[in-house]
């Protein structure tokens, strides 16, 4: 049985967050722990729901999907992202000062809510994954939306999404002081660099036709390499739930398989 599925930090860390369940009479439910193996195994090797046997995870498919369901109606996922940038701050690793900002496009296999026609893949079904990240790569906020949704329409909603951050004495601090984006964000003039000021976040925002070297791609690549570390998890490569809170309640399983690296580091 993969019992490296799931880290020993990351079980550790969700157990508390996860609902009680309902005792019935009869057989007995399918150990929490095997669940999240089982969600994990798909999560890592894009298995299908039915391939996922106890052999493999100790539960079957069905029960993995069901605890994925279960969790995420019951607020499972948003509770991980207040622990962990906890404990990234009392350890001196969670740096606010500068974030960068992008999206990314998923193929939509199945269509669902938040998809639309990906205007990069021929108006094929597709969603996309915006993220803001500091400086350390450490992803900070996650949203989903449809394929045709111009990224700057999350420029607001993604640092709106970040929670206070406790851990360390004093006020929490929840937004960045720089937000650096690519030119894609450079929409309406300066209608969205003004919603940023009035939140206390200076704009770093490549201007549409300045040559390429202004130097903020230096500062911009972490946001890529997080996305690369996300779809490093095989099933968020293309979207297969239909149910879009399930898929974004995987994304957020994400975020907690990849935070604990920094504190390992």
């Amino acid at each position: 049985m993969p019992d490296d599925l799931v880290p020993d930090e990351l079980r550790e860390r969700i157990a508390p967050l996860l609902p009680p369940r309902p005792r019935y009479p009869g057989r007995l439910p399918a150990d929490d722990r095997a669940a999240l193996r089982g969600i994990v195994y798909v999560l890592r090797k894009n298995a299908s729901w039915r391939d996922v046997s106890a052999e493999r995870t100790g539960c079957s498919g069905v029960t993995a999907w069901r605890r994925l369901r279960d969790w995420t109606e019951a607020g499972v996922w948003p509770r991980l992202h207040e622990v962990l940038p906890a404990e990234l701050s009392k350890a001196g690793l969670l740096d606010m000062d500068d974030a960068a900002i992008d999206g990314s496009h998923v193929r939509a296999l199945k269509g669902g809510s938040h998809t639309g026609p990906s205007p990069v893949d021929r108006a094929r079904p597709g969603s996309k994954h915006h993220l803001i990240v500091n400086r350390h790569r450490t992803p900070l906020a996650i949203t989903l939306t449809g394929g045709n949704r111009h990224d700057v329409t999350q420029l607001a909603p993604l640092p709106d999404a970040l929670r206070r951050i406790r851990g360390l004495r004093g006020r929490p601090r929840h937004r960045p002081g720089r937000l650096f984006a690519d030119h894609g964000y450079d929409y309406d003039y300066d209608k969205y660099r003004r919603i940023l000021r009035a939140r206390g976040i200076t704009p770093k925002i490549t201007r549409r036709g300045v040559p390429h070297g202004s130097g903020l791609g230096k500062t911009r690549w972490v946001v890529e390499r997080a996305f690369a570390w996300i779809h490093q998890l095989k099933r968020l490569r293309i979207r297969y739930e239909i149910r879009a809170d399930l898929h974004l309640g995987l994304l957020q399983l994400a975020y907690g398989i990849i935070c604990p690296g920094a504190l390992r580091r």
